[in-house]
């Protein structure tokens, strides 16, 4: 990794003046929290070409209305805007109907070239993140999208440097030390296996012509396409699509990038914003989320996590102050593609204890109503199961063996139970599909290495009498935890849910 110089928040900001950036992936979480912060921190740039999936330019236009700009998110910057706030959106957001999945994104020919000439930054923040997506949708945005944008950067004269939002979860379920390093084209994570994306490409193809021709229902193929990806997945050592698919991605941009500035950046679990612009801020029930979210209502009476193992989580801002300060550095740096893990465990590591603690003092001190009619009830402490086989056995003597009982009793009342015993049954699989999917992250025992994001914090001069409103921080070490998720992030959570 080349020496970078040194850096403060002025400069970091004053990188982006006169730039024009592509984003994809704009009205996901991150590509909001990117958008603002660029906006807020230098209104001078020079245009941002955000990527949405729309069948024409006014749709586009509307979906950034309605889901970037319009977002509480952006309440300071309209602050800070006025009565000019639409007249500066208008002017330095230029909206593309278009898709990463197709090549050249769908755009036509003038409105290609018209970018290639023009774009000197893309950020790729486009992805499904559902684990159990089906394999040609996730397959489509998470690796034939990260190949066409690469294709696409390849034309841009200008381009100075192509940022890729990965996942610190490429590294499936090692443990140890996780580091910074980049995977290789055919790597696997399972021995004796080699992969080919060009087979996965032509498996899901004959898997589709095949359904096609015995006429299935849109259930069946669903079904059929998410069973194909959990099973290819797991078959290279991957424990769902959506990792695995983003690692693909990662491969394809590595095989195709020849000397295109990359940089990957690979956050753990993100979670709301610490800081800027407002704390606290949040989209949608997040992996943890869901403990804070069951807890509140008080309909999760368990959940799988070692409370002693790390839960590695970072703030959505810190992972853009990353990207941000990453794009400043490694401008025109036609070096080795560059991986920053974007993760606290290292660093600041937060055991599940720590969330669990502050959770239950929180909903202590500030009790929710959850009660028929409005009043509050007594909350019962959460009951944590340490490994898998000990929360099946819970759930079988819990559960299954009701539900067992439940089904002889349908079969000797001639089907009285019926209608009772397929919806309990239906949780039941729900539940136990949900302990499969959440176990590789509630029990994941690796620790992300950070040696070069360390090295790119150490680049920036952190000026405590500096004048400047915004910062550049991605430290984790700046972070306390039972504050954060105490004071910022459960109150966050529970906007959200009330919303």
């Amino acid at each position: 990794m080349a020496m970078i110089g040194a850096m403060d928040a002025e400069s970091v900001a004053e990188y982006f003046r006169g730039k024009s950036i592509l984003i994809t992936g704009s009205t996901g979480f991150l590509g909001k929290v990117l958008v603002e912060k660029i906006l807020r921190v230098q209104p001078d740039v020079k245009k941002l070409f955000l990527l949405i999936r729309a069948p024409n330019v006014e749709s586009a236009k509307l979906r950034i209305q309605t889901e970037v700009t319009g977002k509480e998110i952006f309440q300071l910057l309209k602050k800070n805007h006025g009565v000019g706030f639409d007249n500066f959106i208008e002017e330095k957001i230029c909206p593309l109907a278009g898709d990463v999945m197709h090549e050249g994104f769908g755009l036509n020919s003038a409105k290609l070239s018209n970018l290639y000439k023009n774009i000197d930054i893309i950020v790729n923040g486009a992805a499904t993140t559902n684990f159990t997506e089906r394999y040609d949708v996730a397959f489509d945005v998470n690796v034939l999208g990260a190949k066409h944008v690469c294709e696409f950067a390849k034309k841009c004269p200008k381009l100075k440097m192509l940022l890729h939002v990965s996942t610190a979860y490429v590294a499936g379920e090692q443990d140890g030390l996780i580091l910074e390093k980049p995977l290789l084209m055919g790597e696997t994570l399972r021995m004796g296996t080699h992969l080919d994306i060009e087979y996965e490409q032509n498996l899901i193809k004959e898997t589709m012509r095949e359904l096609n021709t015995n006429c299935s229902t849109k259930k069946a193929e669903r079904r059929t396409m998410k069973e194909l990806g959990l099973k290819r997945a797991r078959n290279f050592g991957w424990p769902n699509t959506y990792v695995f698919t983003k690692a693909l991605g990662e491969m394809m941009i590595g095989h195709l990038r020849r000397d295109i500035p990359v940089v990957i950046i690979r956050p753990s679990i993100i979670t709301s914003t610490l800081k800027e612009p407002l704390p606290g801020w949040t989209e949608g029930i997040r992996t943890i989320d869901t403990v804070i979210v069951g807890y509140a209502k008080q309909t999760l009476p368990f959940f799988l996590a070692n409370l002693d193992l790390i839960m590695d989580v970072i703030p959505g801002d810190m992972v853009v102050n990353a990207m941000m300060v990453s794009m400043s550095a490694h401008s025109e740096d036609h070096q080795a593609q560059i991986i920053y893990h974007v993760t606290s465990s290292l660093r600041n590591p937060a055991p599940y204890a720590i969330l669990s603690d502050s959770g239950h003092r929180y909903f202590f001190d500030n009790p929710p109503c959850t009660g028929r009619n409005g009043e509050f009830v007594q909350l019962k402490k959460m009951r944590f199961f340490s490994t898998v086989a000990r929360l099946r056995l819970y759930m079988t003597i819990k559960y299954k063996l009701p539900l067992e009982m439940l089904h002889l009793a349908n079969i000797l009342l001639c089907g009285v139970f019926a209608r009772h015993y397929n919806v309990a049954r239906r949780k039941y699989r729900f539940v136990m599909q949900l302990i499969e999917l959440y176990a590789p992250y509630a029990l994941f025992k690796g620790c992300f290495d950070d040696m070069n994001s360390e090295k790119l914090r150490m680049a920036i001069n952190k000026d405590e009498n500096s004048s400047v409103p915004y910062c550049f921080d991605f430290d984790p070490k700046s972070i306390d935890w039972d504050d954060y998720f105490y004071s910022v992030h459960i109150p966050g959570v529970l906007k959200v849910m009330r919303a």
